[in-house]
């Protein structure tokens, strides 16, 4: 039933409150999760109890809940300068100081970029810009994006559609026209019986030629992909895939666009994900951890082939036209840019290196228990995979809720973690340290002790 309306927070949530990716339903009988503080790696609720946040919210808060210097770099910008825009040939200083620190950074040269406010609406301006682009260069039939099954790439119309996700489609009447998807890079669940990760690789990349031969290379205008996949399920590509696909995109003239929202600013070990994984795109785009998510902000960084394109047709046109109204907003600039500075003063790109191993040999020591089929996973990062069957890897049915059921666990013992299926993903917060990744996994052990012995008892796994 139906919780009674009051004054609680909770009641009130109920009430009033339309939640981004819930079971409506399902939230009117069991309300929210009230968090009403944070420390560290740590969140509280309203009646006290204490969680380990080892999502980093939504892989986004990179430094914890309680950075001093980002709350005063964000009171300081307030004073100074709360609000200005960079429409009409205006601008801010603080903006052009954290575009000028973003270029410096890039993983490949780039030329300028182009801020937004969440990763849904940069990879959405991304989509306008690859069109417009190739409207520059008089090409009109190569409009074509190629994203990924399984992808995630937001939820604006626009990026749902280069979202691979099947809830992201299914009734909004999507995806859109000339937005298409290309094969899952999983071994685990796509390679052939005896595929190893190379030569399931070498197939990947020589579909992907096919599709684009098939649909035409002078119709094909983008490749949009996530270094390690997120939302999906935390995929890592397998060996050898961007090395292959890549100079098949350079053959027929497709734009590389690398979707750096999770994977960026140390999450793998490297600023970012593309220099794990070997990515020299045409486009980038990033968020989430930009400003640790203090504040919204996102931005595009577009190399300098595209700039020129840019710019001969807004001449031809008389103007650029798009942006937003909070695009390098000052104050969420001037906290990104607090950000980046301590990125480098505490080598947090170096902890992550040396933590990394821990945590990944912690989700590992998972791989025999009777549920897990996969542990994946580089840097601070990772997954573990639950399947019905170990052997013939197959999955449960997804009505039986199991990865959600070990989340809601784990949620009771004092971690947050997030079921993407049954994927079971952890992205902490990078300030973690040694003693609290292991309290982490020692909670998340609990929670799949408990999904054992529940599955056991409805004789749908064996836990012995």
């Amino acid at each position: 039933m139906q919780r009674p309306l009051g004054n609680s927070t909770a009641s009130r949530d109920i009430a009033h409150y339309l939640h981004p990716y819930t079971n409506l339903k399902k939230h009117e009988v069991e309300g929210p999760l009230v968090v009403t503080g944070g420390k560290g790696i740590y969140i509280r609720d309203e009646a006290g109890k204490e969680y380990i946040e080892g999502m980093a919210g939504l892989w986004c808060t990179s430094l914890g809940f309680s950075e001093e210097r980002l709350v005063e770099a964000a009171i300081g910008a307030l004073r100074r300068l709360p609000y200005y825009h960079s429409f009409g040939h205006k601008t801010t200083d603080i903006g052009v100081d954290l575009a000028e620190k973003l270029l410096s950074i890039a993983p490949v040269p780039m030329s300028k970029v182009f801020f937004a406010n969440s990763g849904s609406e940069a990879n959405d301006s991304v989509v306008k810009l690859v069109w417009y682009y190739n409207n520059a260069l008089e090409r009109p039939a190569k409009k074509k994006i190629l994203a990924r099954t399984k992808g995630y790439h937001g939820v604006t119309v626009a990026a749902a559609s280069l979202t691979g996700l099947p809830a992201n489609h299914r009734d909004f009447d999507l995806p859109i026209a000339n937005i298409m998807h290309v094969d899952c890079p999983h071994h685990y669940r796509f390679a052939e019986e005896g595929e190893s990760e190379e030569a399931f690789a070498t197939r990947l990349a020589e579909n992907l030629e096919k599709r684009i031969l098939a649909e035409g290379p002078e119709t094909v205008a983008a490749f949009i992909a996530e270094p390690i996949m997120g939302a999906g399920g935390v995929l890592l590509p397998p060996k050898g895939y961007f090395d292959k696909i890549q100079p098949i995109l350079k053959k027929y003239d497709i734009l590389f666009i690398a979707d750096e929202v999770i994977c960026g600013f140390g999450r793998t070990g490297n600023m970012w994900g593309s220099q794990t994984m070997g990515m020299k795109p045409d486009i980038l785009v990033c968020a989430k951890a930009l400003s640790s998510a203090y504040l919204p902000i996102s931005a595009v960084m577009i190399s300098e082939p595209i700039y020129q394109a840019l710019v001969r047709q807004s001449e031809k046109i008389g103007v650029f036209a798009h942006g937003f109204t909070y695009s390098g907003h000052p104050v969420a600039s001037a906290v990104a840019l607090e950000t980046l500075k301590i990125y480098e003063e505490r080598d947090i790109v170096g902890h992550v290196r040396e933590i990394a191993p821990r945590m990944q040999k912690l989700i590992r020591s998972f791989a025999d228990r009777p549920l897990v089929g996969e542990c994946r996973g580089t840097g601070l990062i990772g997954a573990i995979e639950l399947v019905a069957d170990r052997k013939t890897r197959a999955p449960f049915d997804p009505k039986l809720g199991v990865g959600a059921y070990l989340a809601a666990r784990a949620q009771e013992h004092g971690v947050i973690l997030r079921a993407m299926g049954d994927s079971i993903g952890f992205c902490p917060p990078l300030i973690i340290g040694p003693d609290q990744l292991d309290e982490m996994f020692r909670r998340f052990d609990k929670a799949l002790s408990d999904t054992e012995s529940w599955l056991a008892g409805q004789g749908l796994a064996k836990v012995a």
